[in-house]
């Protein structure tokens, strides 16, 4: 095929500060050309077409040839950097383009190379036309068609970059910023805890200096810079494994021993757990170690950290054990996958001793009702002695008898704090770092365990994403997996884990009505084709368009099939898209007893015959032959067919005609309902598939026919096509 003519237009025009309204949301390698620039497009398109187009094209045809899509050569004359982008929109002001940032800081551009909107509005004046130049550099635009990009190797430009997946995260970013890639550029990749990679592309295929990366399968390799960076990062890895435990799966049957570094994650997950019971998380552990728990699902897919958990246990332990108990009716665990279990060692932002490594044993297993009931029968229903007095110092029972001996005691060396009635010995360290937050009613007895509850409830804290803040840790978790726009999702629509993205504190309509995230509203708006009607729609609305054909599947009229017991056709043929006729075509001849076009064929003649005499001689004939000499065929299981019954292995029926008439009288009285002849193998093997189809109770037989006539006999195609067009019992 001939290659199209290249699209020819260059200009060179002055960059608008990022500043500005009109440019500050460019995102990747997006620019903003003037409308003039549309048109000279339009018209360059026009001249280039009508010299090689066919002559029967009109201008109006020529005119919408554009490229798709468009791409173009950005260069700076002053330092020769040069870079490929793709537009955005043609709504810059006249005599101006707009860059987004990475496209700046790929040509060079300083701050004071931009030039303003007033100084544009000024330029545009009647009054001062031709009188003044704008300053600043005038960037060369020019449209470059680029190839569809089938390669590219991309070199960290700093080593330890460790990502759990690149493949998202590349996607991500490639869809939703880029149309192009330069060779030489530097790719900035953000990850999905907040960090960013920078990545240099270093070659490209097909081989040039700049790819297309719309609608194209690209194959990515990532590759150190070289072999020392390579070690560095090996090394950096191995490090952040060598201290803390790998984590992994784990079982409701058995615990995990592990340790962790302070300040850093172990993740687990527990893939399966029974969906009907309460699921009880324990840590084991005498350190001061943090537990996140989150049900990761197509609405969570963030790992558990200390401001982004579902659920969390900042709290000291009790008896050496943390324990979240998440219940079976509980909204979270609604279409949960598996639970992201994370153990944090904690560690103070201002701490300046080395990190410890911390020793614990996790958990998971069902929280019976009956072992909860029991552990508070002996906690909280103690029974004491008659004999027993309790001790106004420090609340203990002790016997009436020792009760004096006790209180001098007690007295003299004990002391408890009024507010939490805890017992302190006099002069000890617990009872002097002892404190109650005047903010809450939390308590401690250590200044380690007071500074982590001010760092963690009474810290002033800022969403990274949003302008929300807050002066808790959990509040800001709880914002993090709620309604902040920089919530993980798993797009139903482009099944990329991306931000869900809108405005947290007055979102918009659409999106309280849809139950669809930001993001998913706009990525629905790109439109399909409807398997089954062909039919163009949105995204967002195939579910809803889906749920139509349902209803239409109800009221579909069943299938009239051939009376004919052992063919597995219908009377009048099934046609595309699921449609069953009820009545012959103008082409197809029809009957009176119910029989396909197919089994009709051996008993139609052309005579008048209208009180059918000859039609039931015929049909007498047909059953005396295949009773006396049989169809002969290898796969028949007729069994009012000789052959038939012989290949069922079943006795035979008497063969000569004074003894088979008798047998045949009762089949011509209902020949209208019911009939029994031989049939193709196709047919007969369609029919037995559809009656097996039938006995599992999900679609009539009429139906389970009609797809085994539409799919050839192909049972797994028939489960398709049930699925597709009938309706269920």
């Amino acid at each position: 095929m001939e290659e199209p003519t290249p699209l020819r237009w260059s200009s060179a025009l002055p960059v608008l500060n990022p500043s500005t309204i009109s440019t500050k949301n460019l995102r990747g390698d997006k620019i903003l050309l003037p409308q003039s620039a549309l048109e000279q497009l339009l018209a360059a398109a026009r001249s280039q077409s009508s010299a090689t187009s066919n002559p029967w094209s009109t201008d109006a045809d020529s005119a919408q040839q554009l490229p798709n899509p468009l791409t173009f050569r950005l260069v700076n004359p002053k330092n020769k950097n040069a870079v490929y982008a793709g537009i955005r929109e043609f709504s810059a002001e006249e005599g101006t383009m707009g860059l987004s940032p990475w496209l700046t800081e790929a040509l060079g551009i300083q701050e004071d190379e931009y030039v303003s909107t007033k100084e544009v509005d000024l330029e545009q004046d009647p009054t001062q036309t031709g009188q003044m130049e704008l300053d600043g550099v005038h960037i060369k635009v020019e449209a470059r068609q680029l190839p569809k990009g089938t390669y590219v190797r991309l070199r960290p430009l700093e080593a330890g970059y460790n990502p759990d997946d690149w493949k998202p995260l590349l996607e991500r970013q490639l869809r939703e910023n880029f149309t192009t890639l330069s060779k030489g550029s530097m790719l900035a990749v953000k990850g999905a805890r907040g960090e960013e990679f920078k990545l240099l592309v270093d070659k490209v295929a097909p081989e040039g200096d700049g790819i297309c990366v719309v609608d194209t399968d690209l194959e990515v390799d990532i590759e150190a810079l070289d072999e020392e960076q390579a070690r560095e990062t090996l090394r950096r890895i191995i490090s952040a494994q060598g201290s803390s435990s790998t984590g992994g799966e784990i079982d409701v049957w058995k615990a995990v021993e592990g340790q962790v570094v302070q300040g850093e994650y172990v993740d687990y997950t527990l893939p399966s757990w029974n969906k009907s019971q309460p699921l009880a998380i324990e840590l084991h552990t005498d350190d001061d170690l943090d537990l996140f728990i989150t049900p990761k699902s197509s609405r969570q897919r963030a790992l558990p950290r200390e401001a982004v958990h579902v659920f969390g246990d900042f709290s000291p332990t009790i008896n050496g054990v943390k324990k979240i108990v998440i219940t079976p009716t509980n909204v979270e665990l609604e279409g949960a996958e598996q639970i992201a279990i994370s153990v944090h060692g904690y560690k103070h932002p201002d701490a300046t001793e080395e990190a410890k490594t911390l020793q614990y044993t996790l958990r998971a297993k069902v929280d019976l009702p009956d072992e909860k009931a029991e552990s508070n029968g002996n906690g909280t229903h103690e029974e004491h002695s008659p004999d027993d007095e309790q001790c106004s110092n420090c609340l203990q029972y002790i016997p009436k008898r020792t009760m004096m001996l006790h209180e001098n005691f007690c007295r003299r060396n004990n002391i408890v704090c009024p507010a939490c009635k805890t017992v302190f010995k006099k002069g000890s360290p617990e009872w002097e770092a002892h404190w109650h937050c005047e903010k809450d009613d939390t308590f401690g007895s250590s200044t380690e365990s007071k500074a982590k509850h001010d760092n963690i409830f009474h810290t002033e804290r800022h969403c990274p994403h949003c302008e929300f803040s807050t002066n808790s840790l959990p509040d800001l978790a709880r914002h993090a997996t709620s309604i902040c726009p920089g919530k993980l999702i798993l797009c139903r629509f482009c099944h990329l884990e991306v931000p869900q993205e809108g405005d947290p504190f007055n979102p918009s309509p659409e999106v309280l009505m849809s139950g669809l995230t930001a993001h998913e509203l706009a990525d629905g708006t790109r439109t399909t084709e409807c398997h089954l009607c062909d039919k163009i729609v949105r995204l967002k609305d195939m579910e809803t368009h889906l749920k139509h054909h349902e209803l239409d599947k109800v009221s579909r009229l069943t299938p009239p099939v051939c009376h004919n017991v052992n063919c597995g056709r219908t009377k009048f043929g099934v046609g595309a898209r699921g449609q069953v006729r009820q009545a012959p075509s103008e082409e197809q001849a029809g009957n009176d007893i119910g029989l396909c076009a197919i089994c009709f064929g051996p008993l139609y003649v052309s005579m008048h015959d209208p009180e059918g005499k000859a039609l039931r001689r015929r049909i007498e004939r047909r059953y005396l032959g295949q009773l006396m000499s049989g169809c002969g065929k290898a796969h028949c299981g007729n069994e009012w067919c000789k052959t038939g019954r012989a290949n069922a292995g079943l006795k035979a029926k008497p063969s000569n005609t004074r003894e088979v008439l008798p047998l045949v009288k009762p089949l011509l009285a209902q020949v209208k309902e019911v009939l029994y002849f031989c049939t193709d193998e196709g047919s007969q093997r369609g029919r037995k598939l559809a009656e097996m189809m039938a006995s599992e109770g999900i679609w009539d037989l009429e139906w389970c026919i009609a797809a085994a006539e539409a799919e050839k006999g192909n049972l797994e195609r028939m489960r398709d096509w049930l699925q597709a067009w009938a309706p269920t019992k």
